[in-house]
């Protein structure tokens, strides 16, 4: 029996991002849900059977930080990567997420970090 693709959520208000996101990680197999803000991401998350979070550090309303504390209060297991424009985010940010990286990293790099945190979902 073939496994279901794992459903990430991408939370970016900078909405052209936000698009090639849900582009490259489709073409690379998973099923993306978009939100274009931290309270429309905590809605899909908790509504819907999300396995992996991409999130943007830098929004307005509700940054980055703080998404990722209350996704943790509602699903502390669901791994969270936090992309940001900025390096030395404060280390209470860097405590609530699994993985961090710049924008400028990349598609590639992406895709491998995406690929590490959902690894052990995999063998389940």
């Amino acid at each position: 029996m073939a496994q279901e693709p794992h459903l990430v959520l991408c939370v970016d208000d900078e909405l052209i991002g936000l698009k090639v996101r849900k582009i490259l990680l489709e073409r690379a197999g998973y099923r993306v849900l978009t939100a274009p803000d931290g309270s429309a991401g905590l809605e899909l998350f908790t509504s819907e059977p999300i396995d992996c979070v991409v999130l943007d550090y830098s929004m307005p309303g509700m940054n980055g930080g703080e998404v990722a504390a209350k996704m943790r209060q509602a699903k502390p297991h669901i791994p969270i990567l936090l992309l940001s424009a900025y390096i030395g985010l404060p280390s209470e940010v860097l405590s609530m997420v699994d993985l961090c990286m710049t924008k400028g990293e990349g598609p590639p790099v992406l895709l491998s970090k995406l690929g590490s945190l959902l690894q052990p979902l995999s063998r389940a």
